[in-house]
This record gives structure tokens, C-alpha cells and sequence, in this order.
């Protein structure tokens, strides 16, 4: 714990002016001459305190300075009075040895500072110490140093009473002081002091680190707001140079230049004929709208492509109505324009688009007459449904030309193996060869069941011991014609099957060429039913263009669109500008590390 320090009383030395100077005038304050320091300060013997504690009191003793006499001083207050020396040392030998030493000599400081060192002074006494130094812009080295040009300047750091007092009056002629051993009392100049003239000497320039270093980092602030607004306004040039500047362009010619244009709407789509399909197979995608998307995107590029645009200029006129003076030039074409710009401006003038989810072709048409875009819509529809039908036709014409081909070749067959079989039965002059030859076995059948029968009533007639003769010779005799009837037959049915032309060699004949005529028969009967199939196949595969929303003429215009063309640009514009910004200083600081 600390005690506060008491107050110290110094006895105030004066110094009279050095040679070749000349007196200070009442009312002007001339450059101080140098002062000599003071001696250091010694605490008594008797009452030495410990560090942190107060110090014990000082003398002061004042004296007033004569008005005539006004040495030219640094400071305006009068000088701190030599200290006594510390115990052991004599005070008159200490101070003749500090006077008879310059007032700046490297020794005298080392001295001064020496002494305010074994004072014992806290260290919240030095930090008071240094910020008052630094409040009256003095330029310490250490806190002891700021202790020592305070005293030399006259101001106690210790006492803010004595500061007050430094203040007096301007018209009075009085000072506190004391006068030291050869030494002259010094006046005190309130008011500052006038440079008379380029031969003086002007003040000192030396200021303290702390204002050294407000004042550079005032200028690096300074410089640095400078820079910003440089930088900020050559950024606000280049924003208004590459992206204001073109897109107030852009909105003017939006907004007052470019020729209204009219839009045409209009949908169809493709649909496939009703009909059984072949299978089961065939049908699956039958009723969906991926049937048809082939031919929906065959059509879709047919109304994009070059061939659509010439037919729609020779029927319509399509180069003719663009190249019109009325329209603007940046959207009317030239005089004489080629195929190839015409084309460039069909792709921008109409737009086919296909959802595939609904199956739905959806065109627009632009111009810069609404009655003209609506005849061009209309014209478009109906070429794209003459593609349709020459697609599925031609498809269909295949499938049926070769059914057709197929069928006839089975019918020519056909009719090859009837002539084949009518040939044979003409070269065996019998219609029926089996027939004849099943007749001919059914009769010796016959005839052997009666000799049989012959045989058995002649058995039983000789049975009798007493046979009738007669009806005994005629049994015998039907026997034997009977017998003689079953060799003729069974001579004829040998010549039936012998031979080349027997009735045989006929009868397989004819029985090959009836297989051969019934797999022709068979062969027509399949290539019919599949001609008849091919027919219903193409039947089903015949498309159909159905217009689901007729195109009709506009009343208002629908391009340009002004405001969103102009917030386009203005992005287009300020995107291009970061990309060529950031590519710039990228390369900038690769190629300045």
C-alpha cells in the first residue's frame, strides 16, 4: 500500500542572458537560450522512504525577478532550484560541480538522471510523469527523463497546484523565483512569443513519437481514402462505360426503335388409326403417345428445315415480307438475301417444340403483321399433315406390295399342281385309278365267296348215297365258271399293276399329285390370310394430323419484350464486364508475383 507523495520545494535558480543577446521587449517572447540544468535532486538523511511510499516535503524559495531583465528562455516559467546532494556528499562541491559542467552535456543528464533515479520514485509517479511530458510535447527517452525535462522546463509532475500557478497575469511584472549562486533572476513571459525577423532562430521541429505517429497514420488514413475514391470513381466509370452505357442503349432501341412483332400460337398432334393390332406385341405402345413420336419428331424437323422455308416462300412469300423498309434494320433483312439468311431468320421467326409426355407439337409463328403470321401458321399445319400422310403411306405401299407378291406366287403354285394332277389322269385314260382297282378287288371277292358256296352245296350232294346227277353236274358246273370268272379278274387286277401305265403306277402318281395340290391349297389359303392381316396392319398404321388449337391472328404484339429484353442485357452486360475484370486482375497479380 502506498502513501501519497507530498510535495517537494525547490529552490528556483535564474540565469541571466549569454553574451550576444539582446534583452526580450515587454510583450514579445523571443527564442529561448539555453538554460543551465538544474542540480540533481537529494532526498535528507533523516527521512528516506521506501519505494511506493510518499516522499518526504521540499523547500521552496521564491524571489521576484526584475521587468528589465529578461533573459531569452525556453520555457516561460521560472528554473527548478539545484537539489541537495545525498549524505556523504558536500552540497556546495556537488553544485559548483554540475555549474561548472554545460547545461546539455551528456554528464550533466547522467547526473540529473542519476539523482531522480535515488528519489525513489513509484512507478505510477513516472507514467504521471511521462503523460504530462508528452501533454506539453516534450520528446522523453524514459520515465526519469521525463522527470528531468519537466524540472528543467519549471513544472512539478508531481503537483497539479504548481501548474496553476504558472499562469499570471500579463500585466504584471512580477515572478516567482530565486536567485542562485551567479546567477541573474529571470522574468516570466505569459503571452508567445513573435519571430522578429529570418535571423532569429526559428522553434525547435522536434515533436514527441506519439504525435509522430497520429500524424502518420493520419497521412497513411488519408491516403487511403484518397485511393478509395480514385479506385471508386474508375469503377463507377468502367460500370457506367461497359454496363450502363449499353444497356441504356439496348432499352432505347427496345423501347422506342424495334418493330413490334405478332406471334402466332397453334398446337396439333399426330394420332394413330384405330384398329386391331396382329398381336399382342404389336399393341403395347398402340395407344400411348410413344407410337407416334417418331413421326412426331420426323415432322417437328421437317417445319424447321430449309426445304419447309423455300416451299413457304414460294407459296406465301416469306423473303419478300421480312425485307420490307418499315421494319427496323436490325430485324429486317437485306434487299436480295441469300437462302442461307433467310433460313437464319425462318429458325428465329418460327419455333416447333415437342413434349414427348403429352405427345403435343406446339408452334409459333412471328411476323410483323398479325394476318400474315396466321397465314403462315396455317400454311405450316398443312404441310406438315402431307408429310404425315406420305410417311405412313409409303410404309403402308411396302407391307402390301409384298403380301400381294406373296399370295400370287402360291396361287401360280396352286394352279401348276391341279394341271399336274388333270395330266395324269388323261394319260392313263382312267379318271380313278384306285376306284378301279378297289372294283376289281371287291369282284374276286366276290366271286370267291360263290365258288364257295358252290363247293359247299356240291360237298353236300355227294354226301347222299344216292346223289341227283343233274343237280350234281350243274353245281359242278357253276364251279367251274365260277372259277374261270375269278381267273379273268385276277388277270386284269395283274395288268392294273404291272407296267408303267398300269392303273398302280397311276393311282400313286395321282395320289402325290393330290398331296402336292393340297400343300399348294394350304400355301394360298396362309399367303390370303396374311395378305388380308398386312392390309389391316396398314390400315392401323395410317397417321392422322389433328389440330388441337387452330391458329389465330393477334391483336397486340408480343415482341419486343422491353423491360425483360432490357434486365437481360443489363446482366449479359455486367457479366461480361466481372468475367473480364476478374480474368484481368487474375493475370495482373500472376504476372506481378
Amino acid at each position: 500500500m502506498t502513501t501519497k507523495p507530498t510535495a517537494r520545494k525547490y529552490r528556483i535558480r535564474r540565469t541571466g542572458p549569454e553574451p550576444g543577446t539582446r534583452p526580450a521587449a515587454s510583450g514579445d517572447q523571443q527564442p529561448a537560450a539555453p538554460q543551465q540544468q538544474p542540480a540533481p535532486v537529494t532526498r535528507p538523511a533523516a527521512g528516506v522512504a521506501q519505494p511506493g511510499r510518499g516522499m518526504p516535503g521540499r523547500e521552496v524559495a521564491s524571489a521576484k525577478a526584475s521587468p528589465e531583465r529578461l533573459p531569452e528562455t525556453n520555457s516561460n516559467v521560472p528554473a527548478r532550484p539545484q537539489a541537495q546532494t545525498q549524505a556523504g556528499a558536500p552540497p556546495k562541491a556537488r553544485a559548483q560541480q554540475t555549474a561548472a559542467k554545460p547545461a546539455g552535456s551528456p554528464e550533466t543528464v547522467a547526473l540529473q538522471l542519476d539523482a531522480i533515479r535515488r528519489e525513489g520514485l513509484t512507478g505510477r509517479q513516472l507514467r504521471m510523469a511521462r503523460r504530462i511530458a508528452h501533454k506539453h510535447e516534450l520528446a522523453p527517452t524514459s520515465d526519469f527523463d521525463a522527470v528531468r525535462l519537466l524540472r528543467a522546463r519549471g513544472i512539478d509532475p508531481f503537483q497539479r497546484a504548481n501548474m496553476l500557478e504558472l499562469v499570471v497575469p500579463g500585466g504584471e511584472a512580477a515572478a516567482k523565483g530565486a536567485t542562485g549562486a551567479g546567477q541573474e533572476p529571470t522574468g516570466r513571459i505569459q503571452l508567445p512569443q513573435t519571430v522578429p525577423g529570418p535571423s532569429e532562430t526559428l522553434p525547435s521541429t522536434n515533436v514527441s513519437p506519439a504525435e509522430q505517429r497520429n500524424r502518420q497514420i493520419s497521412e497513411i488514413q488519408a491516403d487511403i481514402s484518397r485511393r478509395r475514391r480514385r479506385k471508386m470513381v474508375m469503377l463507377v466509370s468502367r460500370l457506367a462505360a461497359f454496363v450502363m452505357l449499353p444497356t441504356l442503349i439496348a432499352g432505347i432501341y427496345f423501347f422506342f426503335v424495334a418493330t413490334p412483332m405478332y406471334a402466332t400460337k397453334s398446337e396439333f398432334l399426330i394420332l394413330q388409326a384405330d384398329g386391331q393390332a396382329g398381336g399382342a406385341a404389336a399393341g403395347l405402345l398402340s395407344g400411348t403417345q410413344f407410337a407416334t413420336s417418331q413421326d412426331s419428331i420426323a415432322v417437328q424437323s421437317y417445319l424447321q428445315s430449309k426445304d419447309a422455308m423455300l416451299r413457304l416462300d414460294r407459296d406465301i412469300g416469306f423473303k419478300s415480307h421480312f425485307t420490307q423498309p418499315w421494319i427496323d434494320p436490325i430485324q429486317r433483312m437485306s434487299e436480295d438475301p441469300t437462302n442461307e439468311d433467310a433460313y437464319r431468320a425462318y429458325q428465329k421467326r418460327v419455333k416447333v417444340g415437342y413434349d414427348p409426355t403429352e405427345g403435343v407439337l406446339r408452334m409459333e409463328v412471328v411476323a410483323a403483321d398479325p394476318e400474315i403470321s396466321a397465314r403462315y401458321s396455317q400454311a405450316l399445319i398443312d404441310y406438315a399433315e402431307e408429310r404425315v400422310n406420305s410417311l405412313s403411306q409409303q410404309k403402308r405401299g411396302d407391307q402390301m406390295a409384298e403380301a400381294e407378291k406373296s399370295f400370287r406366287q402360291a396361287e401360280e403354285e396352286r394352279r401348276a399342281a391341279q394341271e399336274a394332277l388333270v395330266n395324269l389322269q388323261l394319260q392313263g385314260a382312267t379318271l380313278d385309278p384306285e376306284a378301279v382297282i378297289a372294283s376289281l378287288r371287291q369282284q374276286i371277292t366276290q366271286v370267291e365267296m360263290q365258288v364257295l358256296e358252290k363247293e359247299l352245296q356240291l360237298a353236300a350232294l355227294l354226301d347222299n348215297s344216292r346223289p341227283n346227277q343233274s343237280r350234281v353236274d350243274g353245281a359242278r358246273g357253276d364251279i367251274r365258271r365260277l372259277n374261270e370268272q375269278l381267273e379273268e379278274l385276277n388277270a386284269r387286277m395283274t395288268d392294273a399293276s404291272q407296267g408303267e401305265n398300269s392303273l398302280a403306277q397311276l393311282s400313286v402318281r395321282s395320289q402325290m399329285a393330290q398331296a402336292d395340290l393340297a400343300t399348294r391349297d394350304m400355301l394360298l389359303q396362309s399367303a390370303l390370310q396374311q395378305m388380308e392381316q398386312t392390309r389391316l396392319e396398314a390400315n392401323r398404321q395410317v397417321r392422322y394430323l389433328t389440330t388441337s388449337v387452330r391458329p389465330v391472328a393477334p391483336q397486340e404484339a408480343s415482341y419486343p419484350r422491353s423491360f425483360e429484353n432490357t434486365i437481360l442485357a443489363f446482366l449479359i452486360f455486367a457479366g461480361v464486364y466481372l468475367m473480364v475484370s476478374l480474368t484481368a486482375s487474375i493475370l495482373r497479380e500472376q504476372v506481378t508475383s
